[in-house]
């Protein structure tokens, strides 16, 4: 017995029949989508349990404050000025920082008077260095009879006192 089986030679027209069939394509797209929507709700449901238990988590309430949001992880704009008692010691930690440096810088930076009555006046702070350059810093005599002299010779005159940054210098 011999067992014939004929190789016909597939055409150009022709295909094997034996392929996936469009129908199981369209079944796994299907399910694909169905378990994508089941893990969407699933996922929305974890959420919405996780929320009500941080909810349910958070400490009390405190007295002082009249007006909390109901969700505190959106804070509306100017929620902590209208919200909290006076005294309110910081507002606005960023703007007062600047200002407290930005007074800083001018005061370093600028002429003016420290006290007017004394005659004490500020200037700017690369002039001090200047003068300290061309002027020296001053020297203290080493021994008592050294100052003395300087006494007797008329060195208590009355100068108004000059200031920046700790250092001595005129005003321009």
């Amino acid at each position: 017995m011999t067992d014939d089986t004929k190789h016909a030679t597939p055409s150009h027209g022709d295909y094997e029949r034996q392929d996936l069939a469009p129908s199981g394509i369209l079944y796994f797209l299907l399910t694909l989508g169905v378990a994508t929507i089941l893990c969407l709700f699933g996922l929305r449901g974890l959420y919405a349990y996780l929320d009500q238990r941080e909810k349910a988590g958070q400490p009390p309430v405190n007295p002082l404050i009249t007006n909390v949001p109901a969700d505190t992880r959106h804070i509306a704009p100017g929620y902590p000025q209208t919200s909290f008692p006076s005294p309110k010691l910081e507002e606005d930690e960023r703007g007062q920082l600047n200002g407290i440096l930005l007074n800083e810088e001018k005061t370093l930076y600028s002429y003016g008077w420290v006290d007017e009555k004394a005659g004490t006046i500020h200037i700017p702070i690369e002039r001090a260095m200047d003068l300290i350059v061309e002027r020296g810093l001053p020297v203290r005599p080493q021994s008592g009879a050294i100052d003395n002299a300087a006494t007797a010779s008329g060195a208590n005159r009355k100068e108004p006192n000059m200031t920046a940054a700790g250092k001595k210098g005129e005003m321009q």
